[in-house]
């Protein structure tokens, strides 16, 4: 039955239409409606994946749930969409979390629900629309189109900064994406063809491969965010609603990843393997010296961003090592785990950083002047002791802890890492010092010692629905930290295809 359904179309616009019928239900007369029909939405949205995974043959690297149509005629333009293995891990992640993120809207958004679940559904059904599209017109579309809701909850819902946050935010990734237009139309001029697929090993002399390297490195990076491009982001979570900096933290940021994936490495591969080393330099600095930063944070959301851009470059630095790997050892073994443990990276990253920003929402909304500072809490442990145990279990996570989601992935960068150079993985592996510093320092300020102000006395523990939200992401950081088989039978081939793809002649053996 499901095989004969366009999944992914209904994947991409049913939280459009969702978001339309939203927005019909007027005003904040309505608010319980909305919150009833956006949640309905999310929630039908992640059980249509359940099939979509199912029936998803992962020993094939072939894309599945196509559909192609044309769209516009005079430029050859298609809504050509499809999944691989990769595509689908994020498309998956994306409804698990849209669904988090509107259920914490329900109690922590009072006005222009409606508004609210409509942006953040639009921001769903265009965010998947980048993992499953297949022609490179209909990804900028969708690219691009995600940005407005984004921009709109953050200056709609956002703290008292949110206009100059949202504009940066909007300038550093609009501009980013232009120079990726135009490798887009300089790749169709050579093959008459917006067909993304198309371009791989297409024949470009090394210095067009380097000038298209840098035109798509300005639109990833600035998404990833990487080091030195990394400046909006602690503003855009800072300023952002929780629920904008969940998706911030938890997708956005993997867009930039994925685009490495899915463009850089396959279409340009010399200039990958060339500029490897400028790609390692600067995830080596986002790892370290953005970890010292997030040390002297004295608000829990920058604390918290900068530790994403951090955690990222864990997922940078295992995407090009690659090429170091094979050129040094020639063991693809390794160099699958190294591209593994990047998108492992990214999942993980979405269930510890996201929790962490949820929970950072859920103490401001209770503090009477929503403060984030972490000198006004103090105690919180004896005044919520339910949230303070899952908080830790997040924090943990976000630490490297074994046996949680994010020991996975760093651990697969640094093994894999440790085959070529020693230094890198001696390097690299400085964030789990790093991060146990700023992340449990912050814990022990926040939830333990003197009570530092007299309205944290007053705050009430987790409701019914924080509990739920909380616990399904319990569940994502304990399964993909026991028990990650799944989530890499569902890459490995798709993770193989890669990188046989990404390998120029000059280093394969």
């Amino acid at each position: 039955m499901f095989s004969n359904l366009p999944l992914l179309s209904i994947l991409i616009w049913l939280p459009v239409l969702g978001a339309v019928v939203v927005l019909l239900t007027g005003g904040d007369k309505n608010a319980k409606l909305a919150r009833i029909i956006g949640s309905s939405v999310a929630f039908a949205n992640l059980m249509l994946c359940i099939p979509l995974y199912l029936y998803f043959d992962s020993s094939s690297y072939a894309l599945q749930f196509a559909e192609n149509h044309l769209w516009i005629r005079v430029y050859q333009i298609h809504y050509a969409i499809g999944v691989d293995g990769i595509s689908l891990a994020m498309i998956i992640l994306t409804n698990f979390t849209g669904l988090l993120v509107i259920l914490a809207g329900c109690e922590a958004i009072k006005v222009r629900v409606a508004q609210y679940m409509a942006a953040f559904l639009v921001m769903q059904g265009m965010m998947i629309g980048v993992f499953a599209a297949t022609d490179a017109i209909l990804f900028y579309v969708f690219w691009e189109g995600m940005l407005i809701p984004m921009y709109l909850s953050i200056g709609m819902w956002g703290s008292a900064n949110r206009s100059y946050a949202s504009i940066k935010f909007f300038l550093y990734t609009f501009l980013g994406s232009i120079l990726m237009l135009i490798a887009l139309l300089y790749l169709y001029n050579q093959t008459g063809t917006f067909e993304i697929q198309k371009y791989y090993g297409l024949a470009l002399s090394s210095h067009v491969q380097e000038l298209l390297f840098f035109a798509f490195f300005l639109a990833f990076a600035v998404k990833v965010p990487m080091f030195p491009v990394h400046t909006w982001l602690p503003d855009a979570h800072t300023e952002a609603p929780s629920g904008g900096s969940v998706v911030l933290a938890a997708l956005m940021l993997k867009l930039g990843i994925y685009g490495f994936l899915r463009f850089s490495m396959p279409i340009v591969p010399e200039a990958c393997e060339a500029l490897a080393w400028f790609m390692i330099v600067l995830s080596l600095i986002a790892i370290v010296y953005i970890g010292l930063i997030a040390i002297v944070q004295t608000d829990m959301k920058k604390l918290i961003a900068y530790s994403s851009i951090a955690h990222m470059g864990f997922a940078t630095l295992g995407c090009f090592m690659v090429y170091d790997i094979i050129r040094h050892t020639a063991n693809y073994q390794d160099a699958y785990m190294s591209l593994e443990g990047a998108v492992v990276q990214m999942i993980a990253h979405a269930f510890g950083s996201g929790a962490m920003f949820l929970g950072v929402g859920i103490m401001a909304d209770r503090f009477y002047n929503h403060s984030r500072l972490i000198k006004d809490y103090g105690g919180i442990a004896t005044r919520m002791p339910v949230f303070a145990a899952f908080f830790m279990l997040f924090a943990m996570s976000n630490v490297g802890l074994p046996g949680t989601a994010g020991f996975v992935g760093e651990f697969m960068v640094i093994v894999s890492a440790l085959q070529a150079h020693f230094w890198i993985a001696f390097v690299s592996a400085l964030t789990l010092i790093l991060a146990a510093s700023y992340t449990l320092w912050m814990y022990k300020r926040v939830f333990f010692g003197p009570v530092a102000n007299e309205h944290v006395a007053e705050f009430r523990d987790l409701t019914w629905l924080e509990i739920t939200n909380y616990t399904l992401l319990a569940f994502g950081v304990f399964f993909l930290g026991l028990y990650p088989t799944p989530v890499l039978n569902v890459l490995h081939v798709t993770i193989g295809h890669l990188l046989t793809q990404s390998m120029p002649l000059s280093i394969v053996h």
